[in-house]
């Protein structure tokens, strides 16, 4: 383990220079937005990685309520098979929107249940809580790339840093609220009950993450359609460097995550040595 992480970190080191480099130098210019258009390279996938960790941080939190009796776990496993039955059936019978695809749907859906069953097959209760809480982490810092990403692109090409009741960048900043402040319940909350109430408000959180996805296709924005599909489009030079940097940002985040995660399960192994032999001493003392 200790030996594999300095591994993964120099190829990691290596593949956002990589990543970099073709964003930067290799990819295409864009006709009408110019050089600026390059912050793409860093602002959806920053987007897709803050959302998948999200994603995470929901099922870990799902996982933590259901798991404290056998009786909820069973029947929230059979609750995800059935969603994920049910998202495959519905995409080939509800009306999609112009760019979603069934497929994509169906992938979706499977995607999140194969998630569910790897997370609860992988992590105990315990450890399923500070994964949780290292993914909101994670998740936070890309969100904040992708506040911070999207008004420096949008004052070039809008003429303005944000455009007021956008329901894309209005949702966005609320996603980012509600995990800034499931953080700070985190970190300064000592009641009994806070990994309890943290859970409850990730998953009122991460309602907000499929609105800001899907909000493009259901309301009128300033936020332009996606790049791939909806009626966007997009270069394939420039898709494959997109496609490069978020397996970068990925692979970065990942590696936070995990590093992240380890600390976080010695801290707590250290908080419960001490309060047990915080309730060992005074008999010892007697």
């Amino acid at each position: 383990m200790k030996r594999t992480f300095p591994i993964l970190a120099i190829l990691t080191a290596i593949l956002l220079s990589y990543a970099a480099y073709q964003g930067l130098v290799v990819a295409p210019t864009d006709q009408l937005q110019g050089d600026v258009y390059r912050i793409i390279y860093y602002h959806v996938p920053s987007a897709w990685t803050a959302f998948l960790f999200f994603i995470i941080n929901f099922v870990s939190s799902v996982q933590y309520l259901v798991r404290g009796s056998s009786r909820s776990d069973r029947l929230a496993n059979w609750i995800v098979t059935g969603i994920a039955l049910a998202v495959c059936i519905g995409a080939y019978v509800v009306p999609l929107p112009r760019g979603l695809y069934p497929s994509s749907i169906v992938t979706t859906g499977i995607v999140a249940a194969g998630l569910y069953f790897l997370i609860r097959k992988l992590f105990s209760r315990e450890k399923v809580d500070a994964l949780a809480l290292v993914s909101a982490e994670v998740g936070v810092v890309f969100c904040t790339v992708v506040l911070v990403t999207g008004p420096l692109w949008a004052r070039p090409v809008w003429g303005i840093w944000w455009a007021p009741g956008d329901i894309r960048l209005t949702s966005t900043l609320v996603l980012w609220l509600i995990y800034v402040s499931y953080l700070m319940l985190r970190r300064f909350s000592s009641s009994s009950q806070t990994a309890v109430l943290a859970a409850a408000l990730a998953i009122f959180g991460a309602l907000d993450v499929p609105l800001v996805y899907f909000s493009i296709w259901f309301f009128r924005t300033q936020h332009p359609q996606p790049v791939i599909g909806g009626g966007g489009s997009i270069d394939p030079a420039m898709l494959r460097v997109l496609l490069i940097n978020w397996l970068a940002f990925l692979c970065f985040a990942a590696l936070v995550c995990w590093s992240r995660y380890r600390l976080e399960i010695v801290h707590r192994e250290v908080e419960e040595t001490q309060a047990l032999e915080a309730l060992l001493e005074p008999r010892s003392s007697r």
